[in-house]
């Protein structure tokens, strides 16, 4: 297996399970994960969230912890990445408002690059108009802008993933085992016993 070198766009109160887990299980399978934060450089952290589901309405949310960003947000050029990873939590919500970050997620899409976006990581793709005649899954909070981006929003098990084409989605951490193994099929990772 070759290694690849991985792109996660985070931003503060990303979800904290959904950063940490796929950052370490991304570099512990041979990957390069490059971590990185509009306005922020390597060393500088985002605080991070948990999201629970305690049987509320929706999700509940406490502090998490600080995590640590390894590359320059300035640095990075779609075309050194060959993947993407969309973590969910707040920061897709404020980072779609950032044409950099848009620009980005654009660039590896048409370069047909897999990405893996989880929870509210679907708000980044569909702001940045790459859902149009796509499945997609996410927090079912984000099924609307899924649907008005011009994409079937996929409703499943919390604890299950959906690929098609390029893109591995899921609606939150639960999912992580699905999701991840998704991913690594895009990557062409195989991992034996």
């Amino acid at each position: 297996m070759a290694a690849k070198k991985i792109l996660m766009l985070v931003g503060d109160y990303v979800e904290d399970y959904e950063v940490m887990v796929p950052f370490q299980a991304l570099q512990m399978v041979g990957h390069t994960v490059h971590a990185v934060c509009p306005g922020k450089s390597a060393g500088q952290s985002v605080r991070t969230a948990i999201h629970d589901f305690e049987g509320d309405q929706t999700y509940s949310e406490k502090p998490g912890h600080n995590f640590g960003l390894n590359f320059d947000f300035a640095q990075v050029r779609a075309e050194d990445y060959d993947a993407l990873v969309i973590p969910g939590g707040r920061a897709p919500e404020y980072l779609r408002l950032n044409e950099e970050v848009l620009q980005l997620v654009r660039a590896i899409d048409q370069a047909g690059k897999p990405i893996a976006a989880v929870c509210h990581g679907a708000q980044l793709l569909a702001a940045a108009g790459v859902l149009e005649g796509r499945e997609c899954s996410a927090y079912p909070a984000c099924a609307p802008e899924v649907r008005l981006a011009g994409g079937r929003y996929v409703e499943i098990e919390v604890t299950a993933a959906h690929v098609q084409g390029n893109l591995a989605s899921a609606p939150a951490w639960p999912a992580h085992p699905a999701w991840l193994a998704g991913f690594l099929g895009l990557l062409g990772t195989r991992i034996t016993l």
